[in-house]
């Protein structure tokens, strides 16, 4: 740390991969401390200065899509979740999913509702999103919820995540109510 010091350095980061485990402790009491951790690393980092620490936090959302998946019917695509938050409660909801990495919202979109359902789907725009806190893992939440038009509404349902997934039909007559916050619709 002394040389560290002298050179003006003022964080240090240490990118430890995971085979290098027993390091952590006699690192630690260095006065590093945790960062973030991947797969395959740890990182760890210290703040030298006697100022304010000024690196830069883990990141800090995570980023979700919801599927509003209309076809020019008026008819809109709707699952029942296997597991989670609304198994068992009989909400119909919008297909929903994380961004993976490196993926941009659009393709996320498309990809969750295939995965989903087994359908086919074009992007079309944003419509809405909104933003939580402490939601998963101590982050906090974006989630984009997005039009998509079906190519085709031939459901393939995805057994391991749905209990049931179909179109919700004719809107005439009814009271629809999309919770962002949820992405729960819920008909009257």
């Amino acid at each position: 740390m002394v040389k560290w010091r002298q050179q003006g350095k003022k964080g240090v980061w240490i990118k430890l991969p995971i085979g290098l485990v027993g390091l952590v402790e006699p690192i630690v009491q260095e006065g590093f401390r945790y960062h973030h951790a991947e797969p395959d690393y740890l990182m760890l980092v210290y703040w030298i200065p006697d100022t304010p620490d000024t690196l830069p936090e883990n990141a800090s959302h995570r980023v979700g899509i919801g599927a509003f998946v209309l076809n020019k019917n008026g008819e809109v695509l709707v699952v029942k979740e296997r597991s989670g938050g609304f198994k068992g409660t009989g909400v119909w909801k919008l297909p929903t999913g994380v961004v993976g990495e490196g993926e941009d919202i659009p393709s996320a979109s498309i990809r969750e509702v295939k995965e989903e359902t087994g359908i086919d789907a074009e992007f079309m725009e944003v419509l809405a999103f909104r933003q939580s806190h402490q939601s998963f893992f101590r982050k906090s939440d974006l989630l984009f919820i997005c039009m998509l038009r079906p190519r085709s509404f031939d459901i393939q349902k995805q057994d391991s995540e749905l209990e049931a997934a179909q179109v919700l039909h004719s809107l005439s007559g009814k009271l629809i109510i999309l919770w962002i916050s949820g992405c729960r619709l819920k008909t009257t």
